[in-house]
């Protein structure tokens, strides 16, 4: 639904959301944390839809951080399970008249090898899509990613493919999980804390920051109207006047 507070012409055009909050949701309501996951699933779903409605460009989720795996093993199965059943529901609908394209941003590698191939396939399915690019960062840490990208370029320097003297911001940031989109404008943290827990620390040095005092599977798009209107009171002057 476009009301007079979202429009095309007026959206930030990255927007990255922390999905925090899931486990006190349920926790309030006397139910296993996996629950709450479970809604802030139905959560992330209903956000997906409305920003690919209201034409936004590129928005970038913190599903699972590096962090992440020292939580109870049973809530990181019913995590990585939802993971799976999102991308099985992925899979049944891929022929519809679709142009959200997702992609998995962090390490891969330390995620079952079932899992890896759902996520191959759905970044394949998404291949040519124009619309909402939706940024799923799982097993992610912005410090990890840093470490990923100095890798990367001691690799072509090892190589003789570049020179100290060659490296440059631009050049870090063609090696990070992000390369080629541009940084988020925009961050909202629901929950009430107040922090970026390792999301996205270098694509963040210019971002608005929105705290919303509400747990994530309450999180609706009126919620993101409201972070997206207080955006636009802002004034961001990128270290100018």
């Amino acid at each position: 639904m476009e009301n007079k507070r979202v429009r095309r012409d007026d959206l930030p055009k990255h927007i990255g959301i922390i999905m925090d909050g899931n486990g006190r949701w349920a926790k309030k309501r006397g139910l296993p944390r996996k629950y709450g996951h479970r809604e802030g699933a139905k959560a992330f779903r209903k956000i997906v839809e409305y920003c690919d409605k209201i034409g936004l460009q590129y928005l970038t989720v913190y599903a699972f951080s590096t962090e992440n795996w020292k939580r109870p093993k049973d809530e990181v199965d019913a995590i990585m399970n939802l993971l799976e059943e999102y991308m099985d529901e992925a899979f049944a609908h891929q022929n519809d008249d679709t142009a959200v394209r997702t992609r998995f941003i962090g390490d891969m590698g330390a995620l079952s090898i079932v899992l890896q191939e759902k996520i191959k396939r759905i970044e394949q399915i998404g291949q040519g899509r124009t619309g909402l690019t939706v940024n799923v960062a799982l097993n992610y840490g912005g410090r990890n990613e840093l470490v990923h990208a100095v890798q990367a370029i001691a690799e072509l320097l090892e190589q003789g493919k570049t020179a100290p003297e060659q490296i440059d911001e631009q050049m870090l940031c063609d090696h990070l999980y992000t390369a080629g989109q541009p940084d988020p404008d925009l961050i909202i943290r629901p929950s009430g804390e107040e922090r970026l827990s390792n999301f996205l620390i270098w694509q963040a040095a210019y971002s608005e920051f929105v705290f919303m005092d509400v747990l994530w599977p309450d999180f609706k798009p009126e919620h993101l109207e409201k972070a997206i209107e207080i955006f636009h009171q802002r004034h961001r002057r990128f270290g100018g006047i």
